[in-house]
């Protein structure tokens, strides 16, 4: 065994030496080597790619082969084609840039509301590599004066990042800020307050509702919001509950995190750069703390899934039908439009119906499922019957050729999604 050993580590040996002087393909350099003289832009050959040590083995301009971190170079082309690859990085290719706001995002796209990938430190370093095209973000109504950029951090982050908290500048070969200098970073009038005018906030169960799949749209709405125009000078509240706006002239740092909007009775507490919390006092002089939240979802874009989700699944029921019968609860009828007519349900009064309780009335699947409950049934069917001032709910499932009905008289429900059955449910199954 061990004379077969000492011949394969030669033969091994050869092999990688062979292979580590074969060129694999030719790399854009991202970031600045300083040591090796070797600048962002530059075009380097590439010899072996390591997955387990995540490195390049690279040439330099002595012929000097030197590992780098795969982050540091684009993607290995062929000679033919790497010209156009350093083209897409040429504009920018000695271009920096130094953090101005802590807790920066770096998102996924170009867009204010893409989902964020990283967050910069204040004075980080970051290498811009092009310029890209996108909708600059709001401070209220006024558009943030900068471009997109996407960028590259210094553990090998890329995302896209505003430059209006950037400040850019060029590098020398040796990385160094051209004209020599520290830089100055900008002094804000308030980090904090910035992010606060800068985002536009959500109630903080808007992200509970988003995360549990529990979507209640009595209580999510794309107005229900708090923002600050700076431009306009005017602070707007909306919920469920509140809908009121008003002028503010500035406001006063009472605390490190506090801030009072001058000519308001409202102090708002920066919790995080996603989360503050809206001392708001009312016409009654009540005082309530408000939490509200910034979104990477479009609450627009949810709302609609929620309806279109709805309105799938009792287009399911009533081109499952629509029609369905049984010898002890009568006949119902769906139409398309959502109403339906409910004949012989007698046996079901009053325990689930109330008597007196009219034929006609509207269906809609309203309420979600919970994960256990998902597993054994296709949904919820929420009837409100004509002459009747509470809706009645079953449990569903459509079967071959039929529609089984559960009572959820006794159910569990949180929100807009039933968590448990009933105790001792009536169990209604029709025939298509």
């Amino acid at each position: 065994m061990k004379k077969l050993f000492l011949p394969l580590i030669i033969l091994f040996t050869l092999f990688f030496t062979a292979c580590s002087d074969k060129v694999m393909g030719y790399s854009v350099v991202l970031w600045t080597i300083p040591d090796q003289q070797i600048k962002s832009g530059d075009t380097v050959p590439v010899y072996i790619k390591s997955n387990i040590s995540h490195v390049y083995v690279i040439g330099n301009k002595n012929g000097e082969k030197l590992e780098v971190a795969l982050w540091q170079l684009t993607e290995p082309v062929r000679k033919s084609k790497v010209k156009a690859v350093a083209a897409k990085y040429a504009e920018n290719a000695a271009t920096y840039a130094s953090v101005k706001l802590d807790g920066l995002p770096c998102r996924a796209e170009p867009v204010n509301t893409a989902k964020q990938v990283y967050r910069l430190r204040k004075g980080e370093v970051i290498k811009i590599l092009y310029k890209g095209n996108g909708q600059a973000p709001m401070a209220g109504k006024t558009a943030l004066e900068g471009d997109w950029y996407r960028i590259l951090t210094g553990d090998g982050t890329m995302g896209w990042c505003f430059s209006y908290n950037l400040n850019l500048y060029e590098t020398d070969a040796t990385g160094q800020r051209v004209g020599g200098g520290e830089i100055v970073e900008a002094q804000e009038e308030d980090a904090h307050w910035d992010t606060i005018v800068a985002n536009t906030w959500y109630p903080d169960y808007f992200r509970t509702m988003i995360d549990s799949h529990n979507i209640d749209l009595g209580l999510i709405h794309p107005l229900y919001k708090f923002t600050i125009d700076l431009e306009g000078k005017k602070v707007s509240l909306n919920t469920n509950e509140i809908h009121e706006s008003w002028d503010y002239d500035g406001f006063t740092k009472t605390d490190d995190n506090e801030y009072s909007l001058n000519g308001i009775s409202m102090k708002i507490i920066y919790r995080r750069a996603n989360y503050i919390v809206l001392r708001y006092t009312d016409a009654s002089g009540k005082p309530q703390d408000l939490n509200f939240v910034t979104l990477s979802e479009s609450v627009a874009d949810i709302v609609n899934a929620e309806k279109e989700r709805r309105s799938q699944a009792y287009m399911q029921i009533w081109s499952h039908g629509p029609i369905f019968s049984s010898s002890s609860y009568g006949k119902i009828s769906f139409n398309e439009d959502g109403s339906f007519r409910w004949n012989g349900f007698k046996l079901l009064v009053p325990s689930v119906i109330d008597a007196g309780t009219k034929s006609t009335g509207s269906a809609l699947v309203k309420y979600s499922l919970s994960k256990d409950l998902a597993a054994s049934y296709d949904g919820v069917l929420t009837m409100k019957f004509d002459g009747m001032s509470r809706e009645v709910n079953f449990l569903y499932k459509l079967e071959n050729g039929a529609l089984r009905l559960e009572d959820t008289t006794g159910a569990t429900l949180s929100g807009s999604q039933l968590k448990s059955r009933g105790v001792s449910p009536v169990i209604v199954y029709m025939k298509k």
